[in-house]
């Protein structure tokens, strides 16, 4: 699908990385950005592992991630068939369709790991969960299915990348900064060793997303680390080290 092509029907081709990667997907509705970036820039991945992308819509983070690290390979888990086709599309566009896979998959549903056969199938894995409760927030239809649920279903998120990483294997999440007790609560029944990276739009602001990072088995303790600012004091352009991760596939690492 050219970039004229994916306009004139509904959709749009947008930049990653400093153009290194084209990726379509919908005009309206959820559209990836830079949490998905940032959470494949955050990822311990190293050459020859795999990493699994859980609610991948378009494969913006998988995507990111196998155009960072050379000689990996990605799986993009994606419950809804529409988008998953975007997905392998996307893969295919970027010349990564032998490193990586789609499947379509509801991770909320006990079992979807045995089922697809992603059982302990990757060494890490990254996620961005619908952010908002539907019951406390207004989303758009087009929007209610990628970007709200239920803060319960975040167990299940956990559930499953419990059981398709690896011993020792780490899962990277992003999510909205108010959940974070919530996130903390769910972390710790799966992951140990977690990491928290508060996200602020600009100095002095507070936090709008973190980004918690653990990992399978480890009994290390709980880290907060100092904030992640996005923009500078004055205009609207993103720090330089954010900068580096965004149009330049920098990785930024979580460690305490």
């Amino acid at each position: 699908m050219t970039g004229e092509t994916a306009e004139s029907t509904g959709f749009t081709a947008d930049d990653f990385l400093g153009g290194r990667l084209s990726v379509v997907q919908p005009r309206k509705g959820h559209r990836s950005g830079i949490e998905a970036v940032l959470i494949a820039a955050m990822a311990p991945l190293k050459p020859g592992e795999t990493l699994i992308d859980i609610g991948s819509g378009v494969g913006v983070a998988g995507l990111c991630a196998l155009c960072r690290v050379p000689e990996t390979r990605a799986v993009l888990v994606e419950a809804d068939p529409a988008t998953a086709g975007l997905a392998r599309d996307n893969l295919k566009r970027n010349g990564f369709g032998g490193r990586a896979g789609v499947v379509v998959a509801d991770v909320t549903v006990r079992g979807a790991v045995r089922r697809a056969g992603l059982t302990a199938a990757a060494d890490h894995a990254v996620a961005n969960p619908p952010f908002y409760d539907p019951a406390s927030s207004r989303t758009s239809p087009a929007k209610a299915t990628a970007h709200a649920a239920p803060d319960a279903d975040l167990d299940a998120w956990l559930r499953f990348a419990a059981a398709a990483v690896k011993p020792g294997g780490s899962l990277t999440l992003v999510h909205r900064a108010a959940a974070l007790a919530t996130v903390l609560d769910v972390f710790g029944k799966r992951f140990g060793g977690a990491v928290v990276l508060p996200v602020h739009p600009r100095p002095g602001e507070a936090a709008t997303r973190i980004v918690v990072q653990g990992r399978k088995g480890s009994r290390a303790p709980l880290a907060i680390l100092p904030g992640l600012v996005l923009h500078g004091a004055r205009g609207h352009g993103f720090r330089a080290d954010v900068e580096a991760v965004l149009r330049q596939g920098a990785a930024f690492e979580l460690s305490s």
